[in-house]
């Protein structure tokens, strides 16, 4: 916002609210609104739709995984109709690829486990798109399903190697994302190869990660903001679609759990952490 103009306190003011369950979303939602804020920008699936059920007159911008005309947050694309646009970041039709990266740094590998919040209908999509492309692969995935409020990792990560996991796969959300640092301590201790949907895990000493760029998609979410505050109904701004996608590998990590990363899917990395 501030390279479009924008400074805080000055010409805008920018309310923050953040939950770590969906079933806040609603109250968050209802909290803003009564702030008579000016357009809206959320995130996880379940703050869209409470938004779509709380107004239809204020703004919406969404920076969503999920495909929204399937989950019928917007009419189409190119013309999302009502006061909704924004983002889609086609996280959860990468699924493939990642699975398809895996194979490429494990050869032979045969069972993934995915660490997926139970209660997120967006971490159900996931997992249903996972489950759709793994056979392909010849992968055999294992659910690893937590629930909130407190995520019991170490069970989950008992029942990967009761089943001999060979590498996991975290799907991103309100829940899950909060454990970044947890969830890694307990790759590293049982020596798992992982892949994420977001390069923050990465950063934190993750394996891989495979995404949409996460700056890139809010620094257009603040044009889609600009536009709309310039006047622009939210109707007339197409859905856009995902530009750049990143390819994360931690070195160090690979190093530490004694893998070797092939020289191919090395040069293909957007960046590396030594």
């Amino acid at each position: 916002m501030r390279d479009l103009g924008y400074i805080e306190g000055k010409n805008i003011r920018i309310e923050h609210r953040h939950a770590v369950s969906n079933d806040r979303m609603p109250s968050l939602v209802d909290e803003l609104l009564q702030l008579k804020v000016d357009a809206l920008v959320v995130g996880p699936i379940a703050a869209i739709r409470a938004a779509k059920q709380a107004t239809k007159t204020t703004p919406v911008v969404m920076v969503t995984v999920v495909d929204p005309v399937a989950a019928r947050l917007v009419d189409s694309l190119a013309r999302p109709g009502g006061n909704i646009t924004g983002l889609t970041r086609l996280s959860r039709e990468l699924s493939g690829k990642r699975l398809e990266l895996l194979t490429e740094v494990i050869p032979g590998i045969s069972r993934v486990g995915l660490l997926w919040d139970a209660g997120s209908e967006s971490s159900a999509i996931a997992l249903k798109e996972y489950e759709v492309v793994a056979p392909a692969l010849k992968i055999q995935l294992q659910s690893l399903d937590v629930r909130g409020p407190t995520p019991d990792l170490d069970a989950a990560f008992q029942a990967a190697a009761k089943r001999q996991t060979t590498a996991l796969i975290t799907i991103r959300g309100v829940l899950l994302d909060p454990y970044s640092k947890r969830i890694v301590d307990l790759l590293m201790k049982n020596r798992l190869p992982s892949m994420y949907e977001g390069s923050e895990f990465v950063e934190t000493g993750g394996l891989m990660s495979y995404s949409v760029s996460d700056t890139e998609s809010f620094r257009r979410a603040a044009y889609y903001v600009d536009r709309i505050l310039k006047g622009t109904k939210p109707a007339d701004l197409p859905v856009e679609q995902p530009r750049k996608f990143e390819l994360v590998i931690n070195l160090k990590t690979a190093k530490q759990i004694g893998l070797t990363i092939p020289p191919n899917v090395l040069a293909r990395a957007d960046k590396v952490i030594r």
